[in-house]
């Protein structure tokens, strides 16, 4: 980045945020705090171990300093401006989750554009929120959109905030269904032998009400319906793609499918060895479909920093903004989030990564070279290293 450019971008997040209006989180002076400036060099310098007597008034700070990026700490301590962890006296620390979409199994770098990755961030999102709100019952979430290319969500329950390590290693294996065995999700109660039998039978079935359970249920049933509006033959082949699923056990478990609909929507996978063999294998397609890609070590590190709520990223220009959870289906990471300083008039850049750019409901093919463009769309090409600051 030159000089020019880092120039212009330190000058107009400066003017930003005198603007704004930035809301620290709850015990703010208990986190550490820590900021990336405008430095020169292809590097970025984190200055961290910070509190907030340090830096003053959060919105003093910012718009004295005008940071590129500013982070705080999901742990709370006695002495959050200590030079090393161990000196911090560590307090409790949110449960901080945090989807890239970069490393989400379902994007294809190269080819899925920055909407398409952000469509399926939003979906990750929306399955994460499925585990903490009904799975745990949480209710004290703030859900923030990175200003980047995800999503975090912050849990502020006290029941969680003692948590250590360990246990946030197990909240992470739940939500990404690590470890999870089809005989863990399955109730078995003794019924009535039947006729020729004295001893009562085992019946089996996968809950409907909630967790993992419920969620092989639908996947379960939802394949049943696929193969049932299948031709016979297609339903049949359909199964044989199955490890272990050959002719006789396909034939066998599609019968048992058809003749007890109604049992397995109830939840009884007992209507036959064959079909209880296909509700086995149909779970690695449930946590393949279902879990929440979470970054993991952001979630078991109780030191974490992560971005502040009402900052600019300075990878996008871009606002870091909460967005209450009644709103988010709404929620349009590429307009909402466009700061309003950079909205109404144009500047020039010099374009030197040209291409496609969707942004505040608008679609731009750029060619390399001086363009003028809208003052949010040259924020965004220069901070994320596609374009330089062009002379006016």
């Amino acid at each position: 980045m030159e000089e020019r450019t880092r120039a212009y971008l330190r000058g107009r997040f400066g003017d930003h945020y005198r603007q704004a209006s930035v809301t620290p989180p709850p015990a703010a002076n208990e986190r550490e705090w820590g900021f990336i400036p405008w430095t020169e060099g292809p590097g970025e310098t984190m200055v961290r171990h910070r509190s907030l007597l340090d830096l003053g008034e959060i919105e003093d700070f910012l718009g004295r300093r005008k940071p590129r990026h500013v982070y705080f700490s999901a742990g709370r301590y006695d002495e959050p401006s200590a030079s090393t962890m161990s000196d911090k006296g560590w307090r409790s620390s949110d449960l901080v989750f945090d989807l890239d979409a970069d490393h989400l199994p379902s994007v294809v770098l190269g080819e899925d554009s920055y909407a398409e990755m952000l469509a399926k961030c939003k979906d990750a999102l929306l399955r994460l929120l499925d585990f903490l709100e009904d799975d745990f019952g949480f209710d004290d979430l703030t859900i923030v959109f990175s200003g980047g290319r995800g999503y975090h969500v912050h849990v502020r329950d006290e029941r969680i905030r003692h948590l250590e390590r360990d246990a946030r290693r197990e909240v992470v294996d739940y939500v990404r269904g690590i470890g999870l065995e089809f005989d863990e999700l399955v109730d078995e109660e003794s019924v009535a032998g039947t006729a020729g039998r004295s001893s009562p039978a085992q019946k089996r079935t996968l809950s409907t009400e909630g967790g993992w359970s419920a969620r092989a249920h639908r996947h379960m049933l939802a394949v049943v319906d696929d193969l049932l509006a299948m031709e016979e033959a297609d339903a049949l082949d359909r199964l044989q793609e199955y490890d272990g699923i050959g002719e006789g056990k396909a034939t066998a478990a599609l019968n048992a499918a058809r003749s007890n609909y109604e049992q397995l929507e109830a939840g009884n996978i007992d209507v036959h060895p064959a079909f209880y063999q296909l509700a086995k294998i149909l779970l690695h397609e449930v946590v393949a479909a279902d879990n929440a890609p979470i970054d993991e070590p952001v979630t078991t590190d109780t030191n974490r920093l992560i971005r502040l709520p009402g900052s600019l990223h300075g990878g996008s220009g871009l606002e870091v903004q909460r967005i209450d959870r009644d709103e988010l289906d709404s929620f349009d990471p590429l307009v909402d989030p466009v700061p309003e300083t950079f909205r109404g008039h144009d500047i020039t850049v010099e374009v030197t990564d040209g291409g496609l750019v969707e942004l505040d409901g608008d679609s731009f093919t750029l060619e390399a070279g001086n363009q003028t463009v809208p003052e949010h769309v040259g924020v965004f090409l220069m901070a994320r290293g596609r374009a330089e600051k062009g002379k006016e």
